[in-house]
């Protein structure tokens, strides 16, 4: 299975770069991992609405530009459906077998996603109704994945 992670800006904070690192490494038993970064746009403070759309709107360009035809696309949002990790390991197994061996995760920036990252998405998952700053949003999905595959290969991990 091939899985890759677009994230909008880079991860500053050594601690969370280090974490990051763990989670790629062990993963490399289980999947292909790739993380992509793109640019962040530099938010102004009480941006107005149209403002927000349009950082929003340039990030999810870059953001596009990385997902191939052939991705299956889960992209994190508020608004999206929460799970157990059980059920989203037997997800990630069942679009395994259903032949999306090509997964695409999508985290945005401090904005959120734009309309048309949205409407290219496969579907939305939450991990949360609160909020998380992307960088440990990026740890946090990347050790759920791990978990996953440990769990699909019937492997102790940690509850």
């Amino acid at each position: 299975m091939n899985i890759t992670l677009i994230t909008v800006g880079k991860i500053k904070e050594k601690f969370y770069r280090d974490a990051v690192e763990e989670f790629v490494k062990r993963l490399g038993r289980y999947c292909k991992i790739k993380i992509v970064e793109v640019a962040d746009e530099n938010t102004p403070n009480n941006a107005p609405e149209a403002i927000e759309e349009q950082i929003k709107n340039k990030e999810g360009e870059r953001i596009l530009k990385y997902i191939s035809d052939s991705m299956y696309v889960i992209a994190l949002a508020i608004e999206g459906k929460e799970c157990s990790s059980v059920k989203f390991a037997e997800r990630l197994e069942r679009l395994g077998v259903e032949g999306n061996s090509d997964i695409c995760f999508v985290i945005g920036g401090s904005l959120g996603l734009s309309k048309d990252v949205y409407k290219r998405a496969d579907e939305l998952l939450s991990f949360s109704p609160m909020t998380f700053p992307h960088q440990l949003m990026r740890v946090i999905l990347l050790e759920q994945i791990y978990r996953c595959f440990r769990i699909i290969h019937n492997e102790p991990y940690h509850k």
